[in-house]
């Protein structure tokens, strides 16, 4: 298994110390791997798409402008 180290912000620390009986490696592990799958099927999902950067960029603001039009932040 490789070994991985990263930083984490001083409040997060203090808070992981407090609760050292908590395995927090494992709990990394396990995030990890739930991003991971994610990503996976989303990957699977997408494998066979015809769409652009710049499609997927187009239909976003397509649906950020309906978001705002419907809140009434926009007419």
């Amino acid at each position: 298994m490789t070994n991985m180290t990263f930083a984490v912000p001083e409040d997060l620390h203090k808070f992981m110390r407090k609760h050292n009986e908590v395995k927090w490696s494992a709990v990394a592990r396990g995030a990890l791997h739930t991003h991971a799958d994610k990503l996976r099927m989303m990957d699977e999902l997408l494998a066979n798409s015809e769409l652009t950067e710049a499609d997927v960029e187009m239909i976003g603001k397509q649906v950020k402008r309906a978001i705002a039009r419907n809140h009434g932040l926009i007419k």
